[in-house]
């Protein structure tokens, strides 16, 4: 009755600098840091009696916290209510229930 729902992560695709250099040559951060109080992105945690991954992270200690569907949990919540379940791979795996199979169309069974 239930099984693995994976989705491949992301991986450097975005832009690490801005494109405007500051005085004295210092390019300025566009991101936030790889990781915020021992949290990257896309780790499996607990939160709210449920798993979710990370979708987003602050410098600030907050994150986004959402399921593989893109439901969200909660849009800040502080790394202080997070337990990290698994560290982040190539591929994110969620255990989810077996639906039943919606009705096929007239004239069709599982094999056409």
């Amino acid at each position: 009755g239930e099984f693995f729902f994976q989705k491949q992560t992301r991986r450097n695709n975005r832009q690490i600098h801005k494109l405007s250099i500051l005085k004295g040559g210092i390019r300025k951060r566009n991101q936030a840091p790889f990781e915020v109080k021992g949290f990257r992105l896309f780790d499996k945690v607990a939160c709210k009696g449920e798993e979710g991954f990370i979708f987003g992270r602050r410098s600030s200690g907050f994150f986004d916290v959402r399921k593989l569907d893109g439901t969200r949990i909660s849009a800040g919540l502080s790394c202080k209510k997070l337990h990290l379940l698994e560290k982040r791979q190539t591929y994110i795996k969620e255990i989810r229930k077996e639906e039943a199979l919606p009705p096929l169309p007239d004239g069709r069974d599982l094999r056409a």
